[in-house]
């Protein structure tokens, strides 16, 4: 069984639209940094915090990386079998780097439909668009083929 660790960017669009719901019943045991709690604010009582324990892959990171994405990709490389749910592109490139599997928050997303946790990914794309989550149509248009929701 994958560690599902998560930055803090999926936890605050899913707050944003309501849904946290979706993290909590498609990837459960999520697990997140001290610093990600520290951007997010009050976590829902659900999602466990972990504390590095070695923080000399986070300093490096820091270098290039905020907080919340340094600790995420630091907590990833300690624990084995990790899924990270990251959405900047920059902490995705270095994450990818490091051979860490990771997964947007679009991405949760599609497994929720796999999953039938949701029935349309396009009405939670609709909420999305009322955040300011950047979705290009492109990414958009993709995400719905691959849900079947558009041919």
């Amino acid at each position: 069984m994958k560690t599902i660790i998560a930055d803090t960017s999926c936890l605050i669009v899913y707050d944003k639209i309501g849904q946290l719901e979706i993290l909590r019943q498609t990837l459960p045991n999520l697990i997140v940094t001290k610093e990600v709690e520290v951007e997010f604010g009050v976590l829902p009582d659900w999602v466990r915090i972990k504390e590095l324990k070695d923080r000399g892959d986070y300093f490096k990171l820091l270098r290039n990386l905020g907080k919340g994405e340094a600790s995420s990709i630091s907590l990833a490389l300690e624990l084995d079998n990790s899924l990270l749910i990251m959405d900047e592109k920059k902490g995705r490139k270095v994450a990818q780097k490091l051979r860490i599997e990771t997964i947007g928050s679009l991405g949760v997303l599609m497994k929720a439909k796999e999953k039938k946790i949701i029935k349309s990914v396009g009405a939670i794309l609709n909420l999305i668009d009322g955040t300011d989550f950047r979705l290009s149509r492109a990414i958009r248009e993709e995400i719905l083929k691959e849900s079947g929701e558009l041919k």
